[in-house]
């Protein structure tokens, strides 16, 4: 695929200063970080601000219109599955797309609202690999604050490389299109600001925007407000007759169906996470986020493996 061409290509810049230069601009601006009264910030224009923020956004979106996989939804299982994926597979182009201007979902905190993260054996060893503390309660182990895994993981996944977020942004649909087989398959997602999504019913129309991937994986959650969206939304498109819908909670029963269960349900598409106990019918777990984390790296070797096995060209499976 040939590089995105950016902003910066088509504007004439200057020539990138060097570091010795950048110290000597500093000291004659008169910065300087003291902190009895005489802290002083480098000069800046408003204009700078909007134009650094411009260029590097929508260089972004012009790269990301076609990626080699979206994930849909930033909770714990969404972001267990990019980092799996990403750290795996570097060279694949990762794109997020998060409803909440807050990426995390549910993950910030434990059950009924209180700080500690209760984590199934074996879904322990993800903590090791991403450096986040414990205590052993035997079959199980607990952070002590949820927060502090999801902000340690959202942190590394957001430091590779080969992955984008794109937060405050919400999938409205899908890209349906007939493949080279004749069967229907996802094909993308189709986005718009999540401010302007929630108020379609107040304004004219507005339009929508679109990203083309050969691989979907959908973690949005169990029902609510943004939840479970793409399960529901195969149902209104005809690609599902029924939803299951989430049964009771059975914590035993409940998180290895969700991490046996992750699969790609149609032609393009992954459901990982409490999405699926909506599509299947499984039963919630409640506060516990072992198969969260479990779900979300089953869901990468999922998509790795439907790439693998697929002729793509521009962000299509052509074979």
């Amino acid at each position: 695929m040939a590089p995105a061409l950016t902003l910066e290509q088509v504007e004439t810049r200057p020539e990138t200063p060097s570091k010795p230069s950048l110290a000597k601009d500093a000291a004659q601006a008169g910065i300087q970080e003291n902190y009895d009264g005489q802290y002083r910030f480098a000069p800046i224009e408003e204009a700078q601000v909007s134009r650094a923020m411009i260029k590097r956004y929508f260089n972004t979106m012009y790269d990301r219109a076609i990626s080699d996989i979206v994930i849909v939804g930033a909770g714990s299982a969404g972001l267990s599955c990019a980092y799996s994926l990403a750290t795996r597979r570097p060279d694949l182009k990762i794109t997020i797309i998060e409803a909440g201007v807050a990426p995390g979902g549910g993950a910030w905190l434990g059950g009924q609202l209180m700080t500690p993260m209760v984590i199934r054996k074996p879904a322990d060893g993800f903590l090791r690999e991403l450096g986040v503390p414990y205590e052993d309660e035997g079959n199980f182990v607990v952070v002590k604050h949820a927060a502090l895994f999801t902000s340690t993981l959202l942190s590394k996944v957001l430091a590779l490389d080969n992955v984008v977020l794109m937060n405050a942004t919400a999938v409205e649909d899908l890209i349906v299109h007939e493949d080279y087989s004749g069967k229907q398959r996802v094909a993308g997602v189709v986005t718009n600001w999540t401010l302007v999504a929630l108020n379609h019913d107040t304004q004219s129309c507005m339009d929508p925007n679109t990203i083309t991937a050969p691989v979907i994986i959908s973690a949005t959650g169990h029902d609510g407000p943004m939840g479970a969206f793409s399960a529901k939304r195969l149902v209104s498109t005809g690609l599902l007759k029924e939803l299951g819908n989430m049964r009771g909670l059975d914590m035993n029963r409940a998180e290895p169906a969700i991490v046996n269960g992750t699969r790609e349900v149609v032609p393009g598409l992954i459901l990982t996470g409490m999405e699926l106990s909506e599509h299947d019918g499984s039963n919630r777990m409640g506060p516990t986020f072992g198969a969260m984390i479990g779900s979300g790296i089953k869901a990468s070797w999922e998509a790795t493996r439907i790439l693998d096995n697929a002729k793509v060209v521009n962000g299509k499976v052509v074979g």
